[in-house]
């Protein structure tokens, strides 16, 4: 267990722009900064983090909460992991026990595959520095390809033994399940015709070096195993399998070692290798990251667009390759993010050229040879279609294509004045080509606007449909005005209700002065008045209580010490209205009224409206008692007149007309 005080000390230390700027590339807006969403698929700014509140809210998937609840949805962290991992973050020291055997059986599988990686990991890099056959084979193969000692610990390189099963006796002998070990591809299990209690047992990466693949935070999702003997049968490179923990086409190799340098620089060198990246680290080129020999695909080209906006593709001159990387540059252009294009000599690749250049030769000649998509696609396309007219028809088509992936107007219109001056074709022509196939487009996505609008006329005719919950709404707003100013002293206008000298009921108005949750307090006490929702009803209770305890109360102290449910549902309230930051009300001079200017009368009329609600909730169900039931039904006839009367009295005050 973390005890109590170091948890404190790093929720107090912790800020929370520092740790998301790590994932995302965060803008400052106002008081707040927004980004992209790390959850979902977005080309505008849909999340916001606030450093005085120390709370952010994603309001494309709904998400929110402190800095520990990014964590852990972000990266699938368990709270003593993202405690841990903030931790070392900045420099705290944290004291935790042991795991014992029933404490290793509770986690749960995801957390579990998590651990064995981790286990994987560690043993595969021991493995390599201290066996004779790890320094012999495996260490000798990094330093040959010129990784110094530092490199190799750094990304934590290791070597699996070539043994058939010597990975997982040791997992096995140390206590990890062999149902772990197999969901992480790390033992292949087969069944045993002699035996079928126990099945036989490979190493998947038997004498193979070591690449552990680390997801955004650090953690090792799967490996990359290069075999070292010649072996016609075995793949040269070998992946983890897909798993819970490991999607290859979500996972870039080098982005942990590389987020802050991509957001820093405002730039991403990606390359097609393990070795790449890592040379070109070593190098001191630290902004680089590998698809790890996939197609590259959209969801890592949206991890990249979190910190920048800018790549460029490093490829060496195979001809091959060239043409698949031209089918990755369209995802990234769909993206609306700008593209640069390098190659390197015949026979170099970054690895090779990164290790026989010094760092200022490096970055000169990508800063001199990195070219625009458009001027590098034409350059490989024209010298394809040569002399032929058809060809090059089908070169300009296949450019404009890319163009109109381009989600900016401006920037299309830029690349077709470029690509008809590089083509030699007249511009009109291109905009015409652009234009139908923009056309295409529009009709596509216009008839799957058309389906979605049936499916929207289905909804929208459904008598079922349900309506705004009044008093949930009236409930959310009493926390977030206790959350919000709940310390904060105002003179509040009080309504007494009297009985006037003509015998009828009034409010005589009372000015008092109080703590905005005092007066809260009191006046839901006073009606007798208990929150119906009871996610709303437990944190009420913590914050009055709070409130009450701490005259300095501190929202990142008070949500330091709630479950992560509760600290979401907070960020949800308290972040609701930065979304209409996101429109930039200010640009076309639309000023929103600042709600601190009138508290007051923002508690008040929250606190009369839901009197008004509960006293219609009550005169309904004292209406159905009388409906055709026998009796006397006179006292509940006169206390419904008295309803009618009060809530009459109320709504005048509330300035507003009742039919």
């Amino acid at each position: 267990m973390i005890s109590k005080t170091t948890i404190d000390q790093v929720f107090e230390t912790a800020r929370l722009e520092e740790v998301i700027g790590d994932f995302v590339q965060l803008k400052k807006s106002g008081s707040n900064f927004k980004g992209l969403s790390p959850f979902t698929d977005e080309r505008t700014p849909s999340f916001m983090v606030s450093p005085v509140k120390q709370i952010w809210k994603d309001f494309s998937s709904g998400k929110g909460g402190n800095v520990v609840a990014f964590l852990m949805e972000h990266e699938h962290f368990t709270y003593p992991e993202a405690i841990k991992y903030l931790a070392k973050k900045y420099n705290i020291e944290i004291e935790e026990t042991q795991r014992t055997d029933e404490q290793k059986q509770e986690a749960n599988e995801r957390e579990s595959m998590y651990l064995v990686s981790e286990f994987a990991q560690k043993h595969f890099e021991k493995m390599l520095w201290e066996t004779e056959l790890g320094k012999a084979i495996g260490l000798s193969y990094f330093k040959e390809r010129g990784f110094t000692q530092e490199t190799i610990q750094k990304f934590g390189l290791g070597y699996c033994l070539d043994e058939w099963d010597g990975f997982t006796k040791t997992a096995l002998d140390k206590g990890y399940k062999l149902n772990y070990l197999e969901k992480t591809g790390l033992t292949i299990v087969k069944e045993n015709p002699q035996n079928p209690n126990d099945p036989r047992k490979f190493d998947r990466f038997k004498g193979r070096v070591m690449f552990p693949i680390h997801s955004m935070s650090g953690r090792v999702l799967g490996f990359g195993g290069r075999i070292l003997k010649t072996d016609k049968k075995a793949a040269k490179y070998q992946n983890s399998p897909e798993s819970d923990i490991y999607h290859k086409s979500k996972v870039l190799y080098g982005i942990y070692y590389a987020k802050q340098a991509i957001a820093k620089e405002d730039n991403c060198f990606l390359v097609e290798g393990y070795t790449d990246v890592i040379q070109f680290v070593q190098r001191g080129i630290e902004n680089v990251v590998s698809s790890s020999g996939t197609a590259l695909t959209s969801e890592q080209i949206r991890l990249i667009n979190r910190l920048t906006k800018n790549i460029t593709v490093l490829f060496d001159g195979d001809a091959a390759g060239l043409r698949a990387s031209l089918r990755g540059i369209d995802l990234i252009l769909e993206q609306g993010m700008n593209v640069k294009v390098c190659t390197f000599p015949e026979g170099e690749d970054p690895d090779s050229f990164a290790k026989n250049n010094e760092l200022e030769e490096i970055q000169q000649y990508l800063k001199e040879n990195s070219k625009d998509f458009i001027q590098f696609k034409a350059h490989i396309l024209a010298k394809e279609s040569a002399n032929d007219p058809i060809k090059r028809a089908e070169t300009v088509r296949d450019i404009v294509q890319s163009i109109s992936k381009i989600p900016d107007g401006i920037k299309r219109e830029i690349y077709v004045q470029e690509c008809a001056g590089i083509m030699n074709v007249s511009e009109s022509v291109l905009f015409s080509t652009l234009a139908q196939m923009g056309k295409k487009d529009r009709t596509e996505a216009a008839k799957a606007q058309k389906e979605e609008q049936k499916a929207f006329n289905v909804v929208k005719n459904d008598a079922t449909i349900e309506k705004v919950d009044v008093q949930y709404e009236l409930e959310r707003k009493i926390i977030e005005l206790l959350l919000l100013y709940g310390s904060e002293t105002e003179e509040f206008e009080d309504l007494i209700l009297k009985e006037s000298e003509e015998g009828d009921l009034i409010l005589e108005p009372l000015s008092i002065e109080a703590k905005v949750y005092e007066k809260i307090f009191l006046d839901l006490q006073d009606d007798e008045i208990e929150l119906a929702n009871e996610k709303f009803r437990n944190i009420y209770y913590k914050l009055i209580e709070a409130l009450n305890q701490d005259e300095k109360f501190q929202l990142n102290t008070f949500l330091s010490g709630l479950a992560q449910d509760m600290v979401g549902e907070i960020s949800s309230i308290m972040m609701e209205e930065e979304k209409y930051v996101l429109h930039n009300w200010e640009r076309k001079d639309i000023f929103p009224k600042d709600k601190k200017l009138g508290v007051a009368q923002l508690v008040s009329e929250t606190i009369l409206t839901l009197r008004c609600f509960l006293i219609k909730k009550r005169m309904l169900a004292l209406q159905d008692n009388t409906k055709g039931g026998e009796g006397d039904h006179r006292d509940t006839l006169e206390e419904i007149m008295n309803y009618i009367h009060l809530n009459k009295l109320l709504n005048k005050k509330l300035n507003r007309v009742l039919s």
